[in-house]
């Protein structure tokens, strides 16, 4: 079911409903006054007529007459008259009997004074009258056949205006609920145009202040968050394939050319050699693009743990060296050790700080000539910082401007092994335990990492 008709469906039901409440209240209103207004002159014309037999200015026989004669023709009252000892004096018709009197409703109407209640459709009403100096017990009985008709005559008319109403209803119902979707029926036209080709347009913004506006600014924000994320994964496809064709272009040749004639012994084996170098070079960035696809996971989908990063950094240290036994790192502690290991606790992946720090760590090594890299830790309010420094060859200011770009490798970075993978994941991963990184270099200086987590 659509909008549009759901909408209609659920304002027609509300408005009816209310609308059907009224209407019953009114019918109900209406046989209340009935009700009132015919006891109110039951009530009259009972007195009138026990008066007339009383004062005997008609003749009971004469009474008894009129009411038989004029029961054809209109809804007379019935009336009876009883003395206090429940002896009747008069009764318009005894056969007929409406109210069948006995002693308990006498003496209810003794004590009441009055009374007033319904004989299936007709009302009757019992009360003491008081004449002549003596209390008399009164009763009349009649059917309201006038306002009856009246009010099946209004409950006639309340049901028509219910259906024409209703009707009317669903048509100006379904009108406005068309007109209040029309923006969003152009929006859908706008959205629909949108493609991985013209990702670039967006929904024009009628009025920012109203929930449509919201939802336009709202899907164009998606839309602007979806193009930079487009557009990066063309940039990190090509990028790869980019990458990834040298090594393999590489290989390729070296084994085209291994068989291309006979060969000797050493021959081959510098051609394997060649081979396996490039192997692993493609390992290397297999590693790296994988990493950095971990990365970019949400931080409620890695397992967080609590780690001290001293210990996290001499292991890190540790396997370094066991890879590249030249290598000079050195571990400082920038403040006397706290008796609280909290302040260089935090909470993170310990398989991804680890990347990030090798890879700051070995980006030391690399660019220093006596590959040598400084590791300080220190802690200040809630942060503990860790400093990777090396006395290397510095950095140029394009070069610090693009350092954490993916696959980005400057000048005179041609001559070092290297695919411009490890900058860019450090810092990924660094912010993806919300922290920092800032880097502090000039050419022939050196160049000093800073490294801020926030500790538990």
């Amino acid at each position: 079911m659509k909008i549009k008709t759901k909408l209609t469906l659920q304002n027609t039901l509300v408005v009816a409903t209310v609308f059907l409440l009224c209407i019953t209240l009114i019918y109900l209103i209406s046989e209340q006054t009935r009700s009132r207004t015919f006891f109110h002159d039951l009530k009259s014309e009972t007195v009138t007529k026990a008066h007339l037999f009383l004062q005997n200015q008609v003749d009971a026989q004469t009474m008894q007459s009129i009411y038989l004669n004029n029961r054809q023709f209109i809804n007379e009252v019935e009336v009876a008259v009883y003395d206090t000892d429940f002896r009747m004096l008069y009764h318009d018709a005894i056969q007929n009997d409406i109210v069948k009197e006995d002693r308990d409703m006498i003496n209810n109407i003794l004590d009441k004074k009055e009374i007033e209640f319904y004989i299936g459709d007709y009302q009757a009403v019992g009360l003491v009258y008081h004449f002549a100096g003596k209390d008399y017990i009164i009763t009349g009985a009649a059917y309201d056949g006038y306002g009856y008709a009246n009010l099946q005559a209004l409950q006639k008319t309340l049901l028509l205006l219910f259906i024409v109403g209703l009707t009317l209803l669903f048509i100006t119902c379904y009108f406005l609920v068309h007109n209040s979707l029309k923006p969003i029926r152009g929006i859908v036209r706008e959205a629909e145009s949108i493609t991985a080709q013209h990702i670039n347009k967006r929904l024009p913004v009628r009025n920012e202040k109203d929930e449509l506006g919201e939802l336009c600014m709202a899907f164009n924000a998606l839309l602007e968050r979806l193009e930079k994320s487009f557009n990066s994964q063309k940039m990190f496809v090509s990028n790869v394939s980019h990458e990834m064709h040298t090594p393999l272009a590489s290989l390729m040749a070296e084994l085209d050319l291994a068989l291309q004639k006979e060969r000797t012994e050493q021959q081959y084996k510098d051609a394997i050699q060649n081979a396996l170098q490039d192997a692993h070079r493609m390992t290397k960035l297999i590693d790296g693009l994988l990493n950095l696809a971990k990365a970019d996971y949400q931080k409620e989908q890695i397992k967080m743990q609590e780690i001290r990063l001293d210990e996290l950094l001499l292991d890190t240290r540790n396997f370094i060296l066991k890879a590249h036994p030249e290598y000079h790192i050195e571990l400082i502690f920038g403040q006397e050790e706290s008796d609280d290991d909290r302040q260089i606790t935090v909470r993170g992946n310990l398989y991804l700080l680890n990347i990030a720090f090798s890879n700051l760590i070995e980006n030391n090594c690399k660019y220093s000539a006596d590959h040598s890299s400084f590791i300080q830790i220190s802690y200040w309010d809630k942060w503990v910082m860790v400093g990777l420094s090396d006395n290397g060859i510095g950095l140029t200011e394009m070069d610090k401007q693009h350092l954490f770009t993916l696959f980005y490798r400057g000048e005179q970075d041609k001559t070092i092994e290297g695919h411009g993978i490890g900058m860019a994941l450090s810092k990924k991963i660094i912010h993806l335990h919300q922290g920092n990184i800032t880097v502090h270099s000039a050419q022939g200086n050196g160049t000093t990492f800073l490294v801020e987590l926030p500790h538990i």
